[in-house]
Order: structure tokens, then C-alpha cells, then sequence
């Protein structure tokens, strides 16, 4: 059962058709299991789990006391009922994950597969696959594991695989074999391949693999394009052939399926330790409680020695105490209630379904939901202080579309047109019969251009149809289809199609082009393909007159470096180009090329040849022989591509920042674009103080660059201490570069940084790599103690997504990757002022009036047991009958609590969006935090004062009507629970802010069930059931008959909430919250609403000039933002200001790299626009 496991891998060496040689490594089998159990291992590691746990170790721990008949006076099954039924309900939700996963891997593991054996095909199940076997795939069918493909009924042994379970790209991607392996298309001559794959081994590298095949005593080196990986799907390929490298879990997707970090709320955090200091208070409670039995016995006690001795093994007072403090810890342990945990869960899942049910989430456009992928985190998306964002496809749509371009220093593509008139769209059908219906271009002079033939036109468009790795599907004539790898190119592959330049088709060795309507061949003599560092690819190409010519495109910063010195003049025209296309918010390429001879080509490829087989450093290798080619180019000119801002944008940056929530714009793209979206989406202003660039190349210019920020900075703030918006967050931004980047984030700069960063209104870093994405959100993790939430849509945003506190995913065109990552996904930027101003907002609020009402009911009720220690000589006698422990937490004021938590609101949605403000509590933790907890726990105990000391001052001289005494301890427990269960009642009717018909049915109904559950108790039936279990016959039926009783009651009620009432009352008037102004508004606007009457004129506006222009410049938003906080009376936001200003203060120490400026932070202080009426009243108070 347990073998050891083989030693890490150094190299994989596989040996086609020879399983008794590959088994001798002890190699992974093609079997997966993602699923945690089995059915004898599930109950035994699923409770060793649970039980990981403190709190179901504790409860676990109280049941064995509970077993010992010496210490417990309640029974056993008031500590197993409910911790059996959390446990169950755990296991159940586990068992159910698990079904699932379960049911998954047999439906993948049982898949079938070709498996060439003994030179004929056998169908085998998927986890009968080993390493070395040679299996068949068919068209539309499933990779079964990382193959390296041997040959293929296509042409040149090419397959086509679409590749969306591993990156969620969904075109189409071309793979090859060898030349040497294409002839083994028999499984006759396959079942005698027994060549021989060294390679590296298993790891998470998805667009890399090297490696080297021994075959008839040659060696052939392999990579990326002759493999086929496991969850890619064969398409347009009848069949093809592939020798098994890696199965099972050592395949890349598997080995890209690692943990996610677990991530925990703040929320949680205090959880822990508030539990803790509970414990603590308990221990100390049981300690006081067990020295006052030791001096009641030692005093009081022995006097009765005589003739009530003690029970054995007691021999004594000290013993008496120390078996008194574990009764009195398994009496109180109801202060940490085992059901807490349970109910937070409930409450965090009903949270995710109702963003997963929200409508106004939902994208018609793609049919896409929203969707909560955890149910964790619900809570932390109502504190969210920084968001860290992506750009393309983020911000914008990423869908491209060929805008502008520059060719040889003349600019096309900016179309002026008459005053009133409307550009028109160029007709290109009429021009070329295989153009795009649906491209849009409006300059005629390109196309007049390319019809006279002038030969740069011509040549520009050349490029771009020759120099890509778009795949082309023709399904009827004319018909094409492009699968391109990316939207730019797609977008400049169709620009060149419909201005004559057709790409038709492809084979490895060919590109196919229909030059204005004539059908051209070229040969492809090799590709130098994209990566992020070279940012840029060329292909060289012979045409049919035998003239090589290397083509390139890529950014301009690298290509214009590797121009030949007769360009400089077009170089500098072209860059103005570039730099008023950047302007515009742009995407842009520079394009070029350069011939070459045939004894060039021929030294090239051979040292190209010879880097390529190359086993050690084959990359770098490659990467220098690029670069010796890519040198002398001659430029042609440079593309601009379009990429619009998604719907709603501007709107929802606006409205975040309002909330005082800072947006970081994090982006690969160059410098010029990045800022004209910043402007585009309004995160940057034309009447902003300054946009800070930092840009040095060197630690020390950075360095200078940030300090004469901060000095900047310095000076605002002291010139603004004598203006009323004293905020400087609203007036700087700040641009940086990623080379800057790396040098700041340097320990030694960092806080610098920071420090400048967090006083500007908006952060935007360019050129950043992913790696930088996460560096950045760790740093503000790390120096700001705030949460973070990430949001992009494309691979390069996964380690960002994943290192901030929440991480969203947007369903976009870059596939799936950032989704998978994600734990919230929906398809559009503009949703996430939804998810955080209303579901986050409300989840946080939900949660913390849950938890403080639940600490409150749960002390009320325990703290009683406390009080009558000193009553009972500290005996450990509980108050209440033992079934109502019981059933206190789990039956009656279960479900009240529930309900509040799931459905709970104190404004409604459309009010959450209008101010913004409404946020900021979560921001800085004020509903739920020590102090709150404090104020919980206290109203606990002073309920439980009251619930013990009015019904026995009351009931100790009362009597009946038939003049016998009312006094006895049944009577008391039946009265005291009552008056409990009728209390918290009452105080969870007063603390819901949002009433339901569901509110009401578990409110009253849990009342209702209370009586009725306790009347079945008490009554004669069960006793003469269970007489040893029910105690309490008839208790409950001759106690609340009495009049008495119910003024007991009802005076314990009033004297616990009246206090609560006239609080309450008291901080509305003198300091209201701002959604007590919110709802106050509301009902007068409700009322104001109703008012009938007479219709006259209402015209009495005290307006001036200038406001509408005051409007549409957007300089009045702070003054409108201060209205609402005027008309709030006396509270404004003056209190949260102060707290936030108190908390960073304390949590962010003085701090600087020459230890003497102080790092400070500047925070907007920014308020929720009000109506227009409380506007104008602040615009003339300011006057």
C-alpha cells in the first residue's frame, strides 16, 4: 500500500514500444485523481480534518468531560447533538466535492484510446495508457497525454489542435512532426518504431519543451511544435500519431492544476482571536467560580458533613473545587458556540448564490454571469481600499480594429470632414471580391494608393499578410476564416486582406497570398517567432522570383535600434506618427525589412540549424541568431490598432474613487497609450495639479525622480492647510515605467514609493512584466495593511490575480486562465461597482451584525449559569432544563439570526451606488471589530443581569393565587428561559434593517416553535415515555399561567431594551451614521412624493451663471460631495475622516530610506453626491 516514490526526475528518457524498459523508471501512469477519499478512507480522514480545527477539538475535548460522571451535571447529548450535526454537515458537503471529483476523473480515466500493440490498434481506457506507447487520435477527439506527434494524415505531417483547456484560446494551432518519423503512418511500421525521447523532465511549461530523439544512430531535437498536450482537442485532422512523453499527473496540464493559495478575511483573522479571549474568559470564569465552591465548602459545606457527606472520589474541599472548575468549563462552554462556524458558512454561500443570481451581472452580449468561485471572501469585497487593473481587455474591449497607420512618412487614416457631415465607410467589396464585409475604413487616399501602385503601400500590406502566424480555414470559396493568436494580429491580418493582400493558406514550408486578385506562393524559409523579451517576430520568406527578404514587425523602441543609418530621417517622422497614434490610445507596431542574399540566408540558416539542435542553452542560442539577422532593416512604416474602452468604464472609476477606493492601472503596453486611457477613462484630468512621470534608467535618477515628487507633494500639502478641501489626492497622479519600476521596488526605495504613490489621486505602471503586476500588489500589501483586489483577463495576470486579497477574473478574449485563478468572474469592468458598492458592501454588513448579535445572544444566555453559581453554593447546577441548552442554539434563535445575516440591508442597492461614501465603514473596519465586539459582549452580560436578577427578586417572596409559594427552581429555569428567548427576539426584530417574509416566518416562527417544543417537553406523555430523561413534567404548563410570570417577563424585557432603544435614539440625533442620513432622505423624498394638490407654478430657483460650465467641468464634485456631509448634521465625516487619519497613523510609522522625511500618505477624502437642492444650499454656504 505504501511504496516509496521514485527519486525527482533529472531527464525523462521514454523508449517507443518497450513498456518492461520504461517501467524500469518507475514512471507516472495515465490514471488521475483529484478526488480526496475513498470509501474506506473517508470517514477517517474526513474527521481527522474536521478536527483539525480548534474549535471541533474543543467541543470534542468538553464531550469527554461531559462522559465523566463526577464533573458533568448536563447530559452528554448537549454537547453531541450539536457537534455530531456540524460534523455531519461538513462530511456531507465534503462527501459531495468529492462525488463530483470523483465522478470526473472516472469520466476522463475511462475514456478510450487507440494503443498500437503488437503492429495492430487495441482500444484501451485512458488509464491503461503508459509512457512509450504509441496511440492513434481522430479528428475532434481529446489529447489522452503529452504526445510527441510522429506523423499525421495531413500534409507535410501537420495536425491542427485547439488548445482552450489549457489556455482558453480557442483558434486553432498547427503542429508538426519530423521529417523523419512523417512515414510511419502504418501501425505495421509503428509497431517497429523503437526510437528512443531524451528530454527534461514533467514541469508546468506549457509553450516550452526541449529534447532530443535517437533513432537509427542519429539524433533529431525536438520542441514545443512537435508536441501535442494533454486537453487539446485534434481538429481539421482525419487522424495522427503520437508516442506518449508524459501521462497522467506528470503532464503540463496537471502540473498547471497547483493549490491556490487559501486565502482568509480579515474577518476571519478576528474571529480566531476574539474565540481565543473567550476561551480565556471562560477559564478565568471556571477559575472563579471553582474558588468559590472551595471556600463554600470549606466554610458552609462541612456543616453538613454529618449527615450529607461528599460524593466519592471528593475527600475534600480542594478536590471539591478542582472537580467544580471542569463542570462550571463544560456549563459555559455555550460562549463559544460550535454553531458559529456552521452559520457563517450558510450565510457566505447564500452571499455567493446571490451574485451568481444577480441579472444585472449578466452580459447578454456573451451570455455570461457573474459567478462567486469561492465562498470565503464575500465579506472582504465590502473593504477594499486599492484595485490593481490590467488594461487591454480589461479596461478595454480587446477587440481590435486597424484604425491608422504611417507608410514611408505620409499618415493615413484621420479623415476630416465637413461640418455636419457623417464619414463614409469605404467600399471595398467593389475593389476586392475576397474582402471583410464588416472592416471599417474611412481614409479613400490608402486605398487610391494601393490601386496606383505605389510600391511602399504595396509592401506595407505585404508584410502584414506574410508576417504572422494566423491559420486560415476556407470552408467554401471566398468564405475565410482567420484563427489568429491574438486580436492585434487578427485585426492587421484583415487590414491587409481587404486592401488587396488576401492570406489564403499555409503549409509549413508555404504562405499563400492573393496579392490584388493574383495568387502568389512564397516560400517560408523560417519564422522568428514572439516573445515578451524580443517583442517582436520576422519571417523570411523567398518569392517565386527567388528574392529573400526578411520581414519584421514589433515595437518600435527595439526595431528602430536595429535600422539601417539611412532611415533616421523616416525614423523621426514615423515616431511623430507613432507618438500622435500613442495619443490617440492606440496600439502601435513598427514594421520593416531587409533583403537578403543567398550566401547571407545560407551562413544564417546554418548557424541557425546548429543553435536550434543545440541541447544546452538551445534558447539563448536561438535568441542571438535572431539577433544577428535582424540587423540594417530597412523601415516601411507602423500600424495604429484601436482598442475601445468597454462600456462604462469612466462611469464605474468615477464612482470607485468616490468610495475612496485607489485605482492602479497596471499594463504591459508603452507609456503614451497607458496615459491616454488614463485620460479616456477619466482616472487622469486635465485639471490635475501634475502627472508625475518617472522614468530614470538608473536607481539614482529614480531615485531624484521620486524625491522631487514628494517634495512636490510637501509643498501642496502645506499650501492646502489653508483651504478647506485640504485633500491632496485629488490632484497628482503618477506614471511609471517598468525599468523604474524594478528600481523602485528595491528594498531601499519601496517605502519612497509607496509613499509617493499612495498621496496621488491615480497609479499607472507601463511595460510592467507579469512578475512586477504581483510585486506591486504585494508591496501594498505589505506597507498599507489594506485589501486589495486585482482584476485582468489574460494569462500574464494570474500571478497578480493570485497575490492580491480577492482576485478577479474577466471572461474576455485572452482565453480563460484569469478566471480559473480568479475567485470572482464576470465578463465586464463596469459590473465591479456592483460587486463591491452592493454585494460586497452589504456581505460585510450582513456579517458583522451577525456576528455581534450572535456573541450577544450567546453571553446573555451563558453568563445566567455564572450568576447562579453564587446562588446554588457553586454546585454547578444549571439554570436552564438541560434540553433547552440543547436546543437553544440550534432550533430556537438558529434560524432569526440566519436570516438576518443572508437578507439583511440598511440601504437599497440603487442608494449604495448613488453615495459611494456609504463604503468607507468597511474601509476602516467599524462594524465589526475588538471595540464592537466589547460593546457585544458587555449588552450580553447586562441582559444576562437582567434575565437572572428580576425573575429572582420577583418570584423569591411571590405566590400563587392559592397562596402557596411560587419559588422553586423549576419555576424559576421555565421563567428565565422565556424571558430569554422572548428578549433576544425582540432584540434581533430591532437590530433587522431589512424585513422579509422570510425575516418574519424564522422570527415568530422560532418563537412559536420555542412554546410549542417546550409545552411537548413538559408535558405527561414524554414523562411517562422517558421518565428518567424529562424532568420538568408539567413545569411549563402550571408556570406560564401565572399572571405574575408574564409581568416577570415582560419587565425583564423592557428593562434589557429600553436601554438599547433610548441608545440608539441618542446616537441618531447627535451622531447619525451616514446611512441614517440615506434613509432619512429617502423618507422624505418619500413623503415629499405624496403630496397632492393643485398643480401651480413651483418656480423659485436661486441659480447663477456659470454653474452648468462649474457642471461639465467637474471641478464642483467635491463641493457636491460635501453636501450630503452638511446636510448630516453635526456628524459630516468628520468621524470616519478621524479614524482613518488615527489608523494610519498607527499603522504606518514614520518611515523613509535616509531615515529623515517621513513617509506619509494623503488619503481622498471623497463624499457621495446628493441631490442638487443640498448642493446648491453648500455652494452659497461657500460663497
Amino acid at each position: 500500500m505504501f511504496k516509496d516514490s521514485p527519486p525527482p526526475e533529472e531527464e525523462r528518457r521514454v523508449r517507443a514500444n518497450d513498456r518492461e524498459y520504461n517501467e524500469k523508471f518507475q514512471y507516472a501512469s495515465n490514471c488521475i485523481m483529484t478526488s480526496k477519499y475513498n470509501v474506506v478512507t473517508f470517514l477517517p480522514v474526513n474527521l481527522f480534518e474536521q478536527f483539525q480545527e480548534v474549535a471541533n477539538t474543543y467541543f470534542l475535548f468538553l464531550l469527554i468531560l461531559q462522559l465523566i460522571p463526577q464533573i458533568s451535571s448536563l447530559s452528554w447529548f448537549t454537547t453531541i447533538v450539536p457537534l455530531v450535526l456540524v460534523l455531519s454537515i461538513t462530511a456531507v458537503k465534503d462527501a459531495t466535492d468529492d462525488y463530483f471529483r470523483h465522478k470526473s476523473d472516472n469520466q476522463v480515466n475511462n475514456r478510450q484510446s487507440q494503443v498500437v500493440i503488437h503492429g495492430s490498434l487495441q482500444k484501451e481506457k485512458w488509464m491503461n495508457v503508459r509512457v512509450g506507447d504509441i496511440i492513434k487520435l481522430e479528428n475532434n477527439q481529446f489529447v489522452a497525454a503529452d504526445l510527441l506527434l510522429l506523423s499525421s494524415s495531413e500534409p507535410h505531417s501537420l495536425c491542427y489542435i485547439e488548445t482552450a483547456e489549457l489556455d482558453g484560446e480557442t483558434n486553432m494551432k498547427v503542429r508538426q512532426s519530423l521529417s523523419v518519423t512523417a512515414e510511419l503512418g502504418d501501425p505495421n511500421n509503428l509497431a517497429s518504431f523503437n526510437g528512443e525521447v531524451v528530454c527534461e523532465p514533467p514541469n508546468n511549461k506549457l509553450d516550452r519543451f526541449c529534447g532530443l530523439l535517437y533513432w537509427r544512430e542519429c539524433k533529431y531535437p525536438l520542441n514545443n511544435q512537435n508536441m501535442l498536450l494533454r486537453g487539446c482537442v485534434l481538429r481539421n485532422t482525419e487522424y495522427c500519431y503520437g508516442l506518449v512523453i508524459f501521462a497522467g499527473p506528470d503532464t503540463k496540464l496537471m502540473q498547471n492544476c497547483g493549490r491556490t493559495k487559501f486565502k482568509r478575511t480579515s474577518i476571519d483573522r478576528l474571529m480566531n482571536t476574539l474565540v481565543l479571549w473567550i476561551f480565556c474568559f471562560l477559564v478565568c470564569m471556571g477559575m472563579i467560580l471553582a474558588v468559590g465552591n472551595a471556600v463554600w465548602e470549606s466554610e458552609v459545606g462541612s456543616l453538613f458533613q454529618s449527615f450529607l457527606d461528599w460524593d466519592l472520589p471528593v475527600d475534600n474541599f480542594l478536590f471539591s473545587a478542582f472537580l467544580s472548575f471542569w463542570s462550571y468549563v463544560i456549563i459555559l462552554n455555550t460562549v463559544v458556540p460550535i454553531s458559529l462556524y456552521v452559520s457563517v458558512e450558510v450565510i457566505r454561500l447564500g452571499h455567493s448564490y446571490f451574485i451568481n443570481w444577480d441579472r444585472k451581472m449578466f452580459c447578454t452580449q456573451c451570455s455570461t454571469a457573474a459567478e462567486a468561485r469561492t465562498t470565503t471572501l464575500n465579506e472582504e469585497l465590502g473593504q477594499v481600499e486599492y484595485i490593481f487593473s490590467d488594461k487591454t481587455g480589461t479596461l478595454t474591449q480587446n477587440i481590435m480594429s486597424f484604425n491608422k497607420c504611417s507608410i514611408n512618412g505620409q499618415a493615413y487614416g484621420e479623415v476630416i470632414n465637413p461640418p455636419g457631415t457623417q464619414p463614409q465607410r469605404l467600399d471595398f467589396l467593389s475593389f476586392n471580391p475576397l474582402a471583410d464585409p464588416d472592416f471599417c475604413f474611412y481614409d479613400n487616399a490608402l486605398l487610391e494608393s494601393v490601386k496606383l501602385g505605389d510600391p511602399h503601400s504595396q509592401e506595407f500590406f505585404r508584410l502584414l499578410s506574410l508576417c504572422h502566424t494566423v491559420m486560415s480555414e476556407e470552408k467554401k470559396e471566398g468564405e475565410l476564416v482567420y484563427k489568429a493568436q491574438s486580436p492585434d494580429e487578427g485585426a492587421l491580418v484583415t487590414a491587409a486582406r481587404n486592401f488587396g493582400f488576401v492570406f489564403r493558406s499555409r503549409t509549413p514550408g508555404t504562405v499563400t497570398v492573393t496579392e490584388l486578385g493574383r495568387s502568389v506562393t512564397y516560400t517560408l524559409l523560417a519564422i522568428l517567432d514572439f516573445n515578451n523579451i524580443r517583442k517582436r517576430m520576422s519571417v523570411i520568406v523567398r518569392n517565386p522570383e527567388g528574392r529573400i527578404r526578411l520581414y519584421c514587425k514589433g515595437a518600435d523602441t527595439l526595431l528602430f535600434e536595429r535600422l539601417h543609418p539611412s532611415n533616421h530621417h523616416l525614423m523621426n517622422i514615423t515616431t511623430d506618427h507613432l507618438n500622435e497614434c500613442a495619443g490617440d490610445g492606440l496600439r502601435t507596431l513598427a514594421l520593416a525589412y531587409r533583403d537578403l542574399s543567398e550566401e547571407q540566408w545560407e551562413e544564417w540558416s546554418e548557424s541557425h540549424r546548429l543553435a536550434d539542435r543545440s541541447t544546452d542553452c538551445r534558447e539563448d542560442r536561438l535568441a542571438a541568431t535572431y539577433e544577428h539577422i535582424e540587423q540594417d532593416m530597412m523601415l516601411l512604416g507602423a500600424t495604429a490598432i484601436e482598442d475601445k474602452l468597454q462600456e462604462g468604464v469612466p462611469e464605474t472609476i468615477a464612482i470607485l474613487s468616490l468610495a475612496n477606493i485607489k485605482i492602479w492601472v497596471l499594463t504591459g503596453d508603452k507609456q503614451e497609450t497607458a496615459v491616454n486611457i488614463g485620460y479616456s477613462c477619466k482616472m487622469l484630468t486635465d485639471d490635475m495639479t501634475e502627472v508625475f512621470i518617472i522614468s530614470g534608467y538608473t536607481v539614482q535618477s529614480v531615485r531624484e525622480e521620486l524625491r522631487w515628487a514628494d517634495i512636490t507633494l510637501v509643498t501642496s500639502v502645506e499650501l492646502s492647510l489653508f483651504i478647506l478641501l485640504y485633500s491632496i489626492s485629488g490632484e497628482f497622479a503618477l506614471v511609471i515605467n517598468g525599468h523604474s519600476l524594478a528600481h523602485a521596488l528595491e528594498a531601499d526605495m519601496e517605502g519612497e514609493f509607496v509613499s509617493t504613490a499612495c498621496a496621488c489621486r491615480a497609479v499607472i505602471c507601463c511595460r510592467v512584466t507579469p512578475l512586477q503586476k504581483a510585486l506591486v500588489v504585494e508591496v501594498i500589501k505589505k506597507h498599507k495593511k489594506a485589501v486589495t483586489l486585482a482584476i485582468g483577463d489574460g494569462a500574464n495576470d494570474v500571478s497578480m490575480i493570485k497575490t492580491a486579497h480577492i482576485g478577479v477574473g474577466i471572461s474576455g478574449q485572452e482565453g480563460i486562465q484569469a478566471v480559473l485563478a480568479s475567485d470572482y468572474s464576470f465578463s465586464q469592468f463596469r459590473f465591479l461597482q456592483r460587486l463591491l458598492l452592493v454585494h460586497g458592501r452589504w456581505s460585510y454588513l450582513r456579517m458583522c451584525r451577525f456576528l455581534c448579535y450572535f456573541f450577544y445572544k450567546n453571553f446573555a444566555f451563558t453568563m445566567v449559569h455564572f450568576w447562579f453559581g453564587f446562588f446554588c453554593g457553586f454546585s454547578a447546577q444549571t439554570v436552564y432544563d438541560q434540553y433547552f441548552i440543547t436546543l437553544y442554539n440550534i432550533v430556537y434563535t438558529s434560524l432569526p439570526v440566519l436570516a438576518m445575516g443572508i437578507f439583511d440591508q440598511d440601504v437599497p442597492e440603487q442608494r449604495s451606488l448613488e453615495y459611494p461614501k456609504l463604503y468607507e465603514p468597511g474601509q476602516l473596519n467599524l462594524l465589526f471589530n475588538k471595540r464592537e465586539f466589547f460593546i457585544c459582549i458587555a449588552q450580553g452580560i447586562y441582559t444576562s443581569i437582567v434575565l437572572f436578577f428580576v425573575p429572582y427578586a420577583v418570584l423569591s417572596q411571590a405566590s400563587q393565587g392559592t397562596g402557596e409559594p411560587l419559588a422553586d427552581y423549576q419555576t424559576f429555569a421555565v421563567t428565565t428561559a422565556t424571558a430569554l428567548v422572548i428578549v433576544v427576539s425582540v432584540q434581533i426584530a430591532l437590530d433587522t434593517g431589512y424585513w422579509t417574509a422570510i425575516n418574519h416566518f424564522f422570527v415568530w416562527g422560532s418563537l412559536g416553535t420555542f412554546f410549542s417544543i417546550m409545552l411537548a417537553m413538559h408535558s405527561e406523555s414524554l414523562f411517562s415515555i422517558f421518565p428518567k430523561q424529562f424532568h420538568f413534567v408539567g413545569s411549563s404548563q402550571s408556570t406560564l399561567v401565572q399572571p405574575l410570570v408574564w409581568l416577570t417577563i415582560a419587565l425583564a424585557t423592557v428593562i434589557c431594551i429600553v436601554p438599547v432603544l433610548a441608545f440608539r435614539f441618542l446616537k441618531l440625533d447627535l451622531k447619525p451614521q451616514l446611512s441614517d442620513t440615506v434613509r432619512h432622505t429617502q423618507l422624505v423624498r418619500g413623503r415629499l412624493g405624496m403630496r397632492g394638490g393643485s398643480r401651480r407654478s413651483g418656480y423659485a430657483f436661486a441659480h447663477q451663471e456659470g454653474f452648468g460650465e462649474l457642471i461639465t467641468s467637474g471641478k464642483n464634485m467635491r463641493l457636491s460631495s460635501l453636501a450630503l456631509a452638511n446636510f448630516a448634521s453635526r456628524h459630516s465625516s468628520s468621524w470616519i475622516d478621524t479614524l482613518r487619519k488615527k489608523k494610519h497613523s498607527t499603522t504606518h510609522p514614520p518611515q523613509s530610506a535616509s531615515g529623515e522625511k517621513p513617509m506619509r500618505e494623503t488619503r481622498q477624502t471623497p463624499h457621495c453626491g446628493p441631490d442638487m437642492s443640498m448642493m446648491f444650499t453648500v455652494c452659497r454656504y461657500m460663497s
